[in-house]
Order: structure tokens, then sequence, then C-alpha cells
């Protein structure tokens, strides 16, 4: 809703009340139309400013309203009539103001922010545009080029850089709603004309066809496959080539379209899986809601390669005190230097003062006596991480939690190594750690509560999305990661090339494909780890047991490759071939296309044509069912931390909302037949066997994804 009282005896104010963010519920827009309509009549008042109550202006539409019947005003005529109103309106701006929140800020005739306010239009993140007028009234107030960077990224702008953009007509360090009610009084009585928008003439770039390709061309190559970007860049064409009423109905079509489109239930799926995460149970009953994080202030990292470094930078930049352990004096020399730049490049992207003093060096690790948490970072080597942790708990003062950066191995087994295995967790990082949003914090069955929403906190502190899930081989992402890497390969074996993989998947939206992002991250990772489980070895890529580990398929193609030193990247050549060792363009192999025609004939292998469909459904469907084989085992609790870990930490396309949600809009007795078709060609491989909660789902009539939980709780009451 709204309220509104008369200040400076001629100035209506208009506060807007829904926490938190004053978004534009029904109330809400009828408290405004209201309360508009009353203090353009009465006479006592000759100017209005509209602000939202706690210091936020006002957030945009309310989302949960977008699924139901809406009612109440709309916001389009809403915000013409404030236009047309005979009386100056100022917005006052504090906090934010998002979508549908700036769009009722351009509809006012003034604008005043406060320094620290953010503004912006988020709605191509869900899918959509910004409908009550703004795709039509930026690209009139600030030019085309600059309303489309707004428009299709969904950024947000500091009030400064919306001064400078021509947003806003002045930012304030103090009161807003006081300097707005100042500026109000003002400009009582001056002539409207000039401050409506949409009379403005739109800008027009010098040969608006050839900037609209290209700006069209840009944003397809960066949305791939996401529809909303595209949509947004038709809407601010309108605002360039038609008049004010044509370019709103064109809006509105757009916008239709778009509302009732799968991507837009995706991706608004996906916005409240994201908060869903931060709910957080686990198997033994601890609670997002029942644990209380503790203090910490002063952490440790242990280990200063590539992710100790990051993970030390993400650290300091969130405010703690920082002791960066390296036991090699050459390493953290060249440590000391890495995170100095990293400090210095995110303070200047972050506009603040690099957090150089947060931090102290030692290679000594008796420094970390006194330090509230631990974070190991050292080589993926379980012995090697034994031995820390053994050092740990008799150096560490008592209550120290002790965690560790590990992709993939046994925490249970580090716990077992300290005195208190309630104070260990997991907490993996994703590289580059201090810039990927994603923190897999993993428990064990030891892990306090405490501890777990100890390493939450800490994630939330780093500005980083946490995911609390169960230990167990390669936790969530990297378990589900194996049967995609593995459908990947046996594609490979029976006649595709890493082109056509590759193709078919950037295609459907990853940012890179499997074999450039293998080539990316170095082929020698893998073969480290199989070479640790015993499937590598100096028989086992000859004869008969060539293709086969412990009963099943097995592809050597990874190991034959690192054999020849072709790591990837790194090396200038693996699945493709580089200019040079570090390169990153990706080009096309003779040689590979020769080793594999090679492989093929030695295995007794006849190559056969390979479609679209059956790579992404052989690679896609892989990695699904085992995500039903976690929600099965307890390993993550619901479909949204499946979700948000493989958008956030493995490039799955946003706008497809996740595995599991993408599963649920294809159809569950899809999945579930064409995983039977599957296994039944390749009984060899147990990845393609449908797991039994996806079958009990089937069975229950495919639920929608909301509802997987209940049955999931049925399933582990049962066993």
């Amino acid at each position: 809703m709204a309220f509104y009282t008369r200040v400076s005896g001629s100035v209506g104010l208009i506060t807007l009340q829904n926490p938190p963010v004053n978004a534009l519920s029904s109330p809400v827009r009828q408290g405004i139309v209201d309360l508009m309509a009353k203090a353009l009549s009465e006479p006592e008042v000759k100017s209005v400013v509209i602000c939202g109550q706690n210091g936020k202006f006002c957030g945009g539409a309310d989302i949960k309203e977008f699924r139901t019947n809406m009612t109440g005003p709309p916001l389009v005529p809403m915000i013409h009539r404030i236009e047309s109103g005979v009386k100056p309106v100022v917005a006052a701006i504090e906090g934010i103001a998002l979508g549908g929140g700036l769009e009722l800020a351009l509809g006012c005739h003034y604008r005043i922010a406060h320094s620290k306010a953010k503004l912006g239009f988020p709605e191509v993140l869900l899918g959509l545009l910004p409908a009550a007028g703004g795709t039509q009234r930026l690209p009139r107030l600030i030019g085309v080029p600059a309303a489309l960077d707004l428009i299709t990224t969904g950024r947000h702008v500091t009030a400064a850089e919306a001064l400078q953009l021509g947003i806003v007509d002045e930012v304030t360090d103090y009161n807003t709603v006081d300097a707005a009610v100042k500026f109000a009084l003002s400009v009582s009585g001056k002539s409207l004309d000039s401050r409506r928008i949409s009379t403005y003439l739109c800008p027009r770039p010098p040969d608006l066809d050839a900037f609209f390709e290209m700006a069209m061309q840009q944003v397809r190559q960066s949305a791939r496959g996401a529809i909303a970007p595209v949509a947004c860049v038709q809407a601010v064409h309108a605002a360039a080539t038609l008049p004010y009423a044509q370019g709103i109905e064109r809006e509105k079509q757009l916008m239709a379209t778009l509302f009732s489109s799968g991507q837009a239930h995706a991706l608004q799926y996906y916005f409240f899986a994201q908060r869903a995460v931060s709910r957080w149970s686990t198997p033994s009953g601890a609670r997002w809601d029942t644990s209380k994080p503790r203090p910490v202030q002063k952490a440790a990292v242990i280990g200063l390669g590539t992710m100790g470094r990051g993970i030390t930078v993400a650290l300091a930049q969130a405010g703690l005190s920082v002791v960066a352990v390296e036991t090699h004096e050459k390493q953290l020399t060249e440590a000391k230097q890495a995170v100095s730049g990293m400090l210095e490049r995110g303070a200047k992207r972050r506009k603040v003062v690099p957090a150089y003093d947060k931090i102290s060096y030692s290679c000594n690790m008796q420094s970390v006596a006194d330090v509230d948490l631990v974070i190991e970072a050292v080589f993926e080597d379980m012995a090697l991480k034994k031995t820390v942790f053994q050092q740990l708990t008799r150096i560490c003062k008592e209550g120290t939690l002790l965690c560790t950066n590990t992709s993939g191995l046994d925490i249970d087994l580090l716990a077992a190594q300290t005195h208190n295995p309630e104070l260990v967790v997991g907490m993996h990082f994703f590289a580059p750690a201090h810039v990927m949003k994603l923190l897999e914090v993993v428990y064990g069955p030891r892990s306090s509560a405490q501890t777990v929403a100890t390493a939450m906190q800490l994630g939330k502190k780093m500005e980083k999305v946490s995911v609390a899930v169960g230990n167990c081989r390669g936790f969530v992402g990297n378990r589900m990661l194996k049967p995609y890497l593995e459908q990947a390969l046996f594609l490979l074996e029976e006649g595709a090339t890493p082109e056509l993989v590759d193709q078919v998947l950037e295609e459907f939206g990853f940012a890179m494909g499997v074999f450039k992002m293998s080539d990316l991250s170095g082929l020698d990772v893998g073969w480290r780890v199989r070479k640790a489980d015993g499937l590598v070895g100096p028989d086992a890529s000859t004869g008969k047991l060539a293709r086969i580990r412990h009963g099943f398929r097995y592809s050597p193609l990874g190991d034959l490759l690192c054999e020849q030193g072709r790591f990837g990247q790194k090396t200038g050549q693996g699945w493709y071939k580089y200019d040079k060792p570090g390169s990153r363009i990706a080009k096309h192999d003779p040689w590979l296309h020769r080793f594999l025609e090679e492989y093929r004939t030695q295995h007794g292998l006849v190559a056969r044509r390979i479609d679209h469909q059956e790579v992404l459904e052989r690679c896609l469907y892989a990695l699904m069912n085992k995500g039903f084989r976690i929600l099965e085992d307890g390993i993550a609790a619901g479909p949204e931390d499946i979700d948000v870990i493989y958008v956030l930490g493995y490039s799955w396309p946003r706008h497809r909302g996740g595995p599991m949600f993408y599963a649920s809009m294809v159809g569950l007795t899809k999945i579930l037949e064409r995983l039977e078709h599957y296994h039944q060609v390749h009984p060899d491989v147990p990845s393609l066997q449908p797991c039994s909660l996806l079958r009990k789902l089937v069975a229950s009539g495919s639920p929608p994804v909301y509802r997987w939980r209940e049955y999931i709780k049925k399933l582990h009451s049962q066993l």
C-alpha cells in the first residue's frame, strides 16, 4: 500500500509501503492511483514527491503476482496519469529503483537520487522486458546506445552513473526526501511540457539500420539462445523508429510473447531457486532457521596455488583478516605478487581501496594458531590433505573451524584426522575463486549444524551463492559431470567428432562445449584422478581390457591423448589444436580425426552418423539421471540446489532453468523412455539406467518440479 502526508505546506508526499523492497503489488499500485488523484485534486498541493519506506524507493513489480491472475490498476496507465498530471512530481530515489520502480521514476517529471542508490532494468534476467514504458522512455531520455546497454544486460548503475547518463537530475549525500521536497518547492508552478519523456523525440544514431543490425548480432551472440535480450533490442528499435503510442503497443506485444514463454518460466524459477538454497537443511535435521553461525573475524588459507590465491582475495575483499600460508618460499613470493595484482584489479573494478592490509603472509603453519576458521587449499591429494588436517588439529585454538577446498574428496576421512570432526566441512570454491559466485558447502555426518551455518554465512559475506550438499564422491556438480563427460567420449567412439558434440551443446546454450571445456581445464587433471582410481595402467589401453573397467564400458580416449602429451590449451593441443601453448582459439585438428579413425579401426568400431538430438539426449539425460540419483541419496535437499549449482558453476544456460527444471519441462515420461532406450542399446553403461526416483515421479503423474521435495521425503521415510 501507500500513505500520504502534506509537507512544507504545499508538497504532497506519497510513500510506498511494501517491505522489503516496496514492490509494486496490487495494493501499492491502487494506493498510488488513489493518492495521486487526491494530491492533484487538493488546491493547497502544488507539487508531489514519491518515495519509498525504509530507505528503498521501489524494487519493481511483485514477481509473486506473475503466475496469478493479476488484479488492481495496470502500471502503464498509472504511470501515464502521473506524467500527464498538471503538478510537478519528483521521485526521491533511495536504495533502489529497479524495473517497474525505475519506470515509475521515469514517469515522474524529476528524479533526485541518493549517492548510494542503484538503478536498473533487471527484467531481462527474468526472461522479460521493461513493459511499463521503460523501453520507450529510456532511449528518449538517454539515447539508444546507452539504453540498449542497460535494458539488454539488466545491469544496475550507480547514482553517479545515472546522473552522468541523464537518468536523474540531482544526486545528494543527505536526506533524499528532504532534497526532493526542496526541489519540488522550487519547480512548483513551472511548465511541465519539457519534462514529459514520452513526448521527446528519440535521439537516433547515425545509420540507424546498420547500428541495430550490429546490436542485434552482438546480443544474439551473447544471449546464447535467450529470447528476452533479442526482444529488448526490438522494443528499443520501436522507440527509435515509431511514435510513442505505437512504440508502447510494440512493447506490449513483445512482453505478451515473453511473458508466456518457457524461458521466462525457467528464469523466474531460477530467481526463486537462488533464494531457496539459502534455506538449507540436512538429513540429520539441521536447518538454516535454527542454526546460529559463529562469528568469523580472522581466517587462514593453507596453500597459495591458483585456488588458494583466489580464496585469499575473496576473504580479504569481504573484510576479514587473512593469514595466507605457503610453506615453499618461492611459491609464497609468487603468490604475494599475484594476490596483490588481483586485489588491485578488483578494487579498481569495485571503486574501493585495495585490501592489502587485510592479508599477512607466512611460510609457517604455526601462524594460524589464533584464527577462527581455516580453509585448506593444497594440492588435490588425499594423503597431503590428511597430513595438513593432522597439523591443524594440533595447532589451532579450540573451536576453530577446519574447511577443505576439495572438488570431490571424502571430507569424512579428513574429519577423522581431527580432534573435533564436528568442526569440519568442505568449502568447494570454483575457479577463479574470487570471481565465481558458487560455493558448495559440504557437510558430513558429523558436521555440526553451527559449522554448516558458519560456512554458509561466510559464503554470503563473500557475495557467493552457497549451497549445502552432502558428502559423496564429487559432491553434486562433479558427480553429475562424470556421466556427461563419459557420454561425450562414447559418442566420439561411435562416430561423432569433438566439433559436432561441442556445437550441439553450445547451440543448447552452454558457454563452451564439453571438449573445449576439457581443453581449457586441462586433460591431465582428469587423467591424474583416473590414475589414482586405478583406471589407467600399463596394460589398460590395449587389448580386451582397453574399453572395460570393473565390468562396465570405459573410454580410454582421454588417457591416450594425455600419453601423447596433449593436455589442452596449456600444451597447444588436446581435442583441438591451438596456435601456441596458452592460446584460447580452438581449431580443427586433422591429427585428432586420424587418431579417432585409427582408434575405431583398432577396436573394431564402425563409425555411424550421429544426429544432434542423440548428442543432447545422451549427454544431458545421463547428467539429469545422476541428478535424480543425488536427490534420491539425499546429497541435495531439492532440485533447486542442483539447478543453482549447474547454472552458477557449470555454465548451464540460465534461460533453461537448470538440469532438473529442464527435465520437468521436457517431460519426465520422455526422459524415462529415452534413458530406457539408450540403456537397452548400451547395457554396459550404468549411468543410463533410470534411477528409482525418476520412475517414482513418473508413476506419480510427473508432478511439477516444486513438488518433488514431497516425493523425496516420502522416499527417504520408506528407506
